[in-house]
């Protein structure tokens, strides 16, 4: 694994859709209309930005139909938490939903980065969550290294714009995307997008937050106030994110839908992700800020978790809590013992894992009542994803409230797909978010672009025959949690206790190759395999074990193969055998 290396003034750094519209009664989504009064929102003054513009794309191969595309993309959801959206499981059952879905890195901004262009994050230049400058090595992160290794031109959505099709954006973008980080008051608007209406941080904190428009040219920001503490619960989830976001995607969809030209939606939830502000914006808000009408209180009992009643969400629900993090020391490839990189931060006591994890159940109701909505809205030519950009760990591997890990509770995500065409049921094929980029372009009528390292799912969706992968692979780069860092507020797990790693996940097998110095010339590479055929979580390191040589073997071959392709970034043609 390649860090970037110290040095005085820097520090190393070791990306749904649901269904078209289902005419079977049975799966009909609850879409009954929120009657929430609207908040009231102000304008601020606007900023000169450069307007999204569509350009000719002649290598388009435009089909006679193409169906629009939205995706609806959630922020920090494990595994765990999909039992409780009942929405999201009406999809499955009409859908093509992959349980074996992973992302390249489980950072937000990286793993983001990664699903707009179909590329890992050693290609995007974007491998932490900021940009940690100065620097001599350059931006390694954030909205920065984004924009400046040409991530805006390479993202999906330029290709699918100039290839005709209307593109809008709604929620949470890149972290350090952010009006107060620029001189001029307010970022500029990337290329490719029609409708541009990012929730800018403040958001993450429930109310009281900013987002953005471009109109005649000029990007705007716009305030949406939060209603006092004195006012209704019904006033109030009028003015939370999630409210917002749901009003500004729907508008989007009922503005294009009745045109000729198809349309590309990414709806992006903050959900459920943690707030940033230690005080909370109410009085006794969570970590986890649900909307009010999900929280417990008088009449409400313990709130609502969804399918799953609040009391019956606990640490059982979170694969490998309480389990002996001492066979899991990684080892070198002699066998002999390597440092313990879990043991600085301990794990998050019972009481605390359970009660996050039902909060978060419950801020991912919001979510789920709005994929219901938008499911009522859209037309039958549409399909909806619905996925995840990483998961998240509640106490589990010793480790405390966070993400980063190699571990399924962080990089294993949600996938699910309905639309026209898709057969429902279970796919067995390995998925990593760097293929719904590919995915995207080939549901448009194009070729993926040759830069992208991702394949499409668009064969498996149709049941098609197609080549299946023997393994994904996560690249993770060790960073500091800097001030700017969203996840750094929640201070249960600072990130940079997770070292730099690459590796390899199989249908039965994980295998990390841990950088434990973050040293990109004197690595010092030790090495966890896990079976996990013998449980759901990365029980017992046995890469030590000679009757698991053949298959670390073979993982040890596919990260071989990783890092003989890293050089092709940027805007590089990837070769077929790097996909």
């Amino acid at each position: 694994m390649r860090a970037l290396r110290r040095t005085a003034c820097a520090v190393v750094l070791a990306l749904a859709v649901t269904a078209g519209c289902s005419s079977a009664p049975s799966d009909a989504p609850d879409a009954s209309p929120d009657t929430s009064p609207s908040a009231s929102p102000s304008l601020v003054p606007s900023v000169e930005a450069e307007p999204p513009r569509a350009v000719e794309d002649p290598s388009a191969k435009v089909p006679p139909t193409r169906p629009n595309i939205v995706m609806v993309l959630v922020d920090d959801m494990s595994m765990e938490l999909l039992q409780t959206m009942p929405q999201v499981q009406r999809m499955i059952r009409r859908g093509a939903s992959y349980p074996s879905s992973y992302v390249v890195d489980s950072l937000c901004c990286v793993s983001r980065t990664s699903l707009l262009t179909g590329q890992y994050p050693h290609q995007t230049g974007v491998r932490t969550n900021t940009s940690n400058l100065p620097n001599p090595e350059g931006a390694v992160g954030g909205f920065t290294a984004f924009r400046e290794y040409g991530n805006e031109q390479r993202a999906v959505n330029v290709r699918l714009q100039k290839a005709g099709y209307a593109t809008g954006y709604v929620g949470k973008f890149l972290n350090e995307y952010e009006p107060k980080l620029f001189a001029s008051g307010a970022p500029p608007a990337p290329p490719g997008w029609t409708s541009w209406n990012v929730l800018f941080g403040n958001a993450y904190d429930g109310w009281d937050f900013d987002s953005s428009e471009v109109v005649d040219g000029q990007l705007r920001l716009r305030h949406h106030p939060a209603p006092p503490s004195w006012a209704t619960d019904r006033e109030k989830d009028a003015g939370y994110a999630g409210t917002v976001t749901e009003q500004l995607a729907l508008d989007f969809i009922r503005e294009h839908q009745p045109r000729k030209d198809p349309y590309f939606l990414v709806v992006a939830p903050y959900a459920p992700h943690s707030r940033t502000d230690p005080r909370g914006h109410y009085p006794g808000d969570p970590w986890f800020p649900a909307a009010f009408r999900d929280r417990p209180g008088p009449g409400k009992g313990l709130g609502n978790c969804g399918a799953v009643p609040c009391g019956e969400l606990g640490v059982d629900d979170l694969p490998g809590y309480g389990d002996d993090v001492s066979d899991n020391v990684p080892v070198y490839a002699d066998g002999s013992p390597a440092r313990e990189w879990r043991s600085p931060m301990g794990g998050l006591p019972a009481k605390a894992a359970a009660s996050d994890l039902r909060n978060r159940a419950r801020m991912l109701q919001s979510v789920d009542r709005m994929v219901a909505r938008i499911r009522a809205t859209v037309d039958d030519d549409t399909v909806v994803v619905f996925s995840s950009d990483n998961g998240y760990h509640l106490g589990q591997h010793g480790l405390g409230s966070g993400k980063g890990s190699p571990y399924d509770v962080d990089v294993r995500v949600p996938l699910v797909v309905v639309g026209p065409g898709i057969a429902p049921g279970e796919r067995p094929e390995l998925t990593s978010n760097i293929d719904l980029a590919a995915t995207f372009e080939e549901l448009a009528g194009l070729e993926p672009a040759a830069y992208r390292a991702g394949r499409s799912l668009v064969p498996s969706l149709r049941r098609e025959r197609h080549r299946v992968r023997k393994a994904v692979v996560i690249e993770h780069t060790w960073g500091p949690t800097l001030s700017s860092d969203p996840d750094r507020p929640l201070g249960r797990q600072p990130l940079e206790h997770i070292p730099s790693y690459v590796a390899a996940r199989s249908e039965t097998g994980l295998l990390v190759r841990v950088d434990l110095d973050n040293d990109p010339v004197a690595t010092d590479h030790a090495w966890e395999f896990y079976d996990l055929t013998t449980a759901r979580y990365e029980r017992t390191n046995v890469h030590a074990d000679p009757a698991y040589a053949d298959e670390i073997a073979a993982l040890k071959r596919e990260i071989a193969r990783f890092d003989r392709c890293s050089r092709h970034v940027r805007d590089a043609a990837v070769p077929d055998r790097c996909r």
